[in-house]
């Protein structure tokens, strides 16, 4: 049980050092750094504006569209690293399967720029 817990000390360690550091950080700061709070500083929004309007707004669905396709094109082409890094010992096994990974994220990728899910206006 000790042996366990002594391969978990280097992270303890780490940390314990950053949580300290944060807090030596924020301290050193608030004494020597400047500190002049006016009633707009201390205002829910501190950039000095009023705020108007709803809080809630509506953000068009494309955008969720746009980062979701990013995502998972970006995802996908993480999984072309570790077939790079075996591909000798996979042979043709590999090289068929990737290539049908590959063909279905380009038919993917065709399809969503031919209905226009990349444009961005």
């Amino acid at each position: 049980m000790l042996t366990v817990l002594s391969d978990f000390a280097p992270i303890a360690a780490l940390l314990i050092l950053v949580v300290g550091m944060s807090f030596l950080i924020l301290f050193m700061s608030r004494i020597f750094g400047p500190y002049r709070p006016t009633a707009r500083k201390l205002a829910p929004y501190e950039s000095g504006m009023q705020p108007f309007g709803q809080a809630i707004r509506r953000i068009p669905v494309r955008f969720y569209r746009v980062a979701v396709l990013f995502i998972l094109f970006d995802i996908e082409v993480i999984f072309f690293l570790p077939w790079a890094v075996i591909f000798r010992d996979l042979r043709v096994y590999g090289l068929v399967v990737m290539g049908v990974f590959f063909f279905v994220l380009t038919v993917g990728f065709v399809y969503e720029w031919k209905v226009g899910g990349l444009e961005w206006e």
